[in-house]
């Protein structure tokens, strides 16, 4: 992996991630385990792949490299169970509605306060959530909902820790994760039955969907703007139900994919306005 990659390159990556990110969906429901099971083979494997990327442990820690370790468990378990107890789509679509909350934790635990685009995008966001809960689900439907939404906290909260102060690198905090991970589902993962398909499934998401992907979206996200990551790795919630829906035949109720198509428009919507507030912040001269 080149240190150094030329924009062109880096803007592949972030394909490449967003297309890896975009199979869980479909392997979290080929696989016959329980969620702290595959949450834990998956981090063994993903956790050698960043031993190599790194090339060294990610010690010593502070606060809020745990903090951000424990929301990113937090947001990739409650993401395993959402996923198997409601449509990928919906599991999906609800974990990116994290910026609503990322805008409130930013504001509790930063002091960041939230621009004015936030106070338009955050009522929309808002109304693509409820959506969901208006097609005819079943309880397990509807738990899965619940915890996908869960799981966009959490992801809230490990992008809000990443920027806290002497985070050190990102790789870091996720490595750490992966570890906690490992330790967790080891007593699930013990009482599972080990067949040649949930084998090379769990090496696929230990090597390809988490370990690769990261290490590409880290190289990648210091070489291209973060709107247009943004928008490169909305590709993600696009693709994750498409995989589904064509090799076992999943759909989103009808209601659920207007308010995934809301979240997502607020989203892109949000990262628009935002880069202009910058460029014109930017182009402002400062007082001398």
């Amino acid at each position: 992996m080149p240190h150094s990659p030329t924009r062109r390159r880096a803007v592949i990556f972030l394909m490449l991630t967003a297309l890896l990110w975009s199979s869980s969906g479909l392997f979290v429901k080929l696989i016959a385990w329980q969620p702290l099971s595959i949450l834990s083979a998956r981090s063994m494997i993903s956790s050698l792949v960043f031993l190599v990327y790194l090339r060294r442990w990610p010690f010593p820690v502070n606060r809020w490299q745990v903090a951000a370790a424990l929301c990113y468990v937090g947001a990739q378990l409650f993401f395993i169970t959402a996923t198997k107890l409601t449509t990928a789509a919906n599991a999906i679509f609800l974990q990116y509605t994290a910026p609503l909350y990322v805008i409130l934790l930013g504001y509790w635990l930063l002091g960041e306060r939230p621009q004015r685009a936030d106070w338009i995008w955050m009522p929309v966001i808002l109304v693509g959530l409820v959506l969901f809960f208006g097609d005819r689900l079943s309880l397990t439907g509807m738990y899965g909902n619940i915890v996908a939404i869960i799981s966009g906290v959490a992801l809230a909260g490990t992008m809000v820790c990443m920027r806290g102060p002497k985070i050190g690198h990102p790789a870091n905090a996720i490595l750490l994760g992966n570890f906690i991970s490992v330790l967790i589902g080891l007593p699930a993962l013990a009482r599972e039955t080990w067949t040649l398909a949930n084998v090379g499934s769990i090496l696929y998401l230990g090597v390809f969907q988490i370990g690769l992907s990261f290490v590409l979206y880290t190289i990648a996200i210091q070489h291209v703007p973060a709107l247009e990551a943004t928008l490169i790795l909305t590709l993600e919630p696009v693709l994750n139900p498409v995989w589904v829906f064509l090799v076992l035949g999943e759909t989103p109720g009808r209601l659920a994919l207007m308010g995934g198509l809301i979240v997502l428009g607020a989203i892109v919507a949000r990262g628009i306005s935002g880069a202009r507030a910058g460029v014109a912040k930017a182009s402002t001269p400062e007082p001398g």
